[in-house]
């Protein structure tokens, strides 16, 4: 941690983000006349990896699920725009 000037941080915000991301810093202050006004700290990083397929097995999709798209999209197709 360490603490930087407003104006450093608005100069040097890519640096000072680059460092939070790869963990040489793990928050920077920013201190405005001498005193903290914020804490930059880096997001935590989310687990994406089990996203995909995390209903498998909960619900069972029916063979005729696509059996209405036509009659759908007509009904879509056959509405006149209000004038």
């Amino acid at each position: 941690m360490h603490t930087v000037s407003l104006f450093d941080a608005k100069t040097h915000l890519s640096r000072i983000i680059e460092d939070l991301l790869t963990g040489r810093d793990d928050r920077v202050i920013i201190s405005r006349h001498g005193k903290p006004v914020a804490c930059v700290l880096p997001w935590p990083a989310t687990d994406t990896s089990k996203r995909i397929g995390i209903a498998r097995g909960q619900f069972e999709v029916p063979d005729a699920i696509d059996r209405t798209n036509a009659h759908i999209a007509d009904l879509f197709e056959s509405v006149t725009p209000a004038a």
